[in-house]
C-alpha cells in the first residue's frame, strides 16, 4: 500500500508540474485569463492533494481501511475535480458543449476531496 501511494503521488506530482508549465507557457496564447485561472486552480488542487497522498504514505504501514479510503477519495478527487477544471478551461479551444457535461463533475471531485480529508481525520483519531 505504501509503495502504491508514493508511486501515485509521484505520478500526480510530475503531472501537476507539467500541466502547470503547459498552462503558464503554451495556453497563454490559446485561452483567456479567466480560463487560465481555472486551469491554474486545477493545478493548485492537484498539488495540494499530491502532498496529501504523500502524507498518507506515513500511515500506510498500518492496515487501516480509512487510509485506503482516503487514498481512493484523493485520487478520485484529483481526477474528477482537477481533470474537470482542465477540460473546462479548454472548452473554448475544443467545443463549448463540454462545459455542460464536465461542469457537474467538478463538485463531485470536491466531495471526494472532503471525504478523503474526513477519512484521514478519522484514521488519525483512531491511531494510537
Amino acid at each position: 500500500m505504501n509503495k502504491r501511494i508514493i508511486l501515485t503521488a509521484a505520478f500526480f506530482g510530475a503531472l501537476a508540474v507539467m500541466l502547470g508549465a503547459f498552462g503558464a507557457h503554451a495556453l497563454k496564447k490559446l485561452i483567456d485569463s479567466y480560463a487560465l485561472d481555472i486551469w491554474q486552480k486545477g493545478v493548485e488542487y492537484q498539488f495540494y492533494h499530491t502532498f496529501a497522498l504523500l502524507y498518507l504514505s506515513t500511515f500506510a504501514r498500518y492496515k487501516n481501511k480509512l487510509i485506503s479510503l482516503a487514498f481512493l477519495f484523493f485520487v478520485a478527487g484529483i481526477i474528477l475535480f482537477s481533470g474537470s477544471l482542465y477540460l473546462l478551461a479548454l472548452k473554448d479551444v475544443y467545443t463549448s458543449s463540454i462545459a455542460s457535461f464536465v461542469g457537474p463533475i467538478t463538485p463531485l471531485g470536491g466531495l471526494c476531496f472532503i471525504l478523503g480529508w474526513i477519512c484521514l481525520f478519522l484514521a488519525a483519531l483512531k491511531d494510537k
